[in-house]
């Protein structure tokens, strides 16, 4: 059987804008993203038709989603439905690590 699979570890980060860097993987169905957001970066209020699930690996943000700002700390997780406009703001001086799993799958998104 031939499995998918890579290494973050082994793979560099691609600038997407000013201030937010990426790494993707993906399969058919779903898509998981990777992002280092820093302090100051270029806000990108946005919507798409996939359902969001965010994690929060290091850091603090607040989502704006909708009308409403959630403050997420690392170890937290939010979800953003489906063709709600959000975007994110990094809290602090440090930078914020989060990992996003969209569904369905994001292929735009891929290395």
């Amino acid at each position: 059987m031939d499995i998918k699979q890579i290494n973050w570890n082994d793979q560099d980060w691609k600038l997407v804008r000013n201030g937010i860097e990426r790494k993707a993987f993906g399969s058919e169905a779903v898509t998981l993203a990777l992002h280092k957001l820093y302090p100051g970066h270029e806000i990108s209020p946005h919507s798409h038709p996939n359902e969001q699930v965010v994690y929060i690996l290091e850091g603090e943000v607040d989502f704006h989603i909708g009308d409403e700002v959630h403050r997420v700390k690392a170890g937290g997780l939010a979800v953003i439905p489906p063709g709600i406009v959000h975007y994110v703001e990094v809290v602090g001086d440090q930078p914020a690590i989060n990992l996003d799993v969209f569904t369905p799958a994001r292929p735009e998104y891929e290395q």
